[in-house]
């Protein structure tokens, strides 16, 4: 099964995830299928930017959002 979810990158106390498709079974920080956006929540206000056409894309195809992630996609208008 082929989810879209967060990849945590940064410093310890200090989060950044990039937003990646990956296969379900794939390691949280390991291999994915495609980058499709960032997300900041250390940043005030927090930042988010996602590419909506590939995020629609990989959605038409059958990808799951998780939950956090849904929440940011709905949050940028793609759901």
């Amino acid at each position: 099964m082929v989810k879209i979810r967060l990849k945590r990158l940064g410093a310890k106390k200090k989060p950044f995830y990039r937003v990646v498709v990956a296969d379900s079974r794939y390691p949280r920080n390991g291999r994915f299928l495609e980058e499709i956006g960032y997300y900041d929540p250390s940043a005030n206000p927090s930042q988010v930017k996602i590419d909506i056409e590939k995020a629609k894309a990989w959605i038409s195809k059958g990808a799951q959002p998780t939950d956090t992630v849904r929440a940011l996609l709905k949050k940028n208008g793609v759901l």
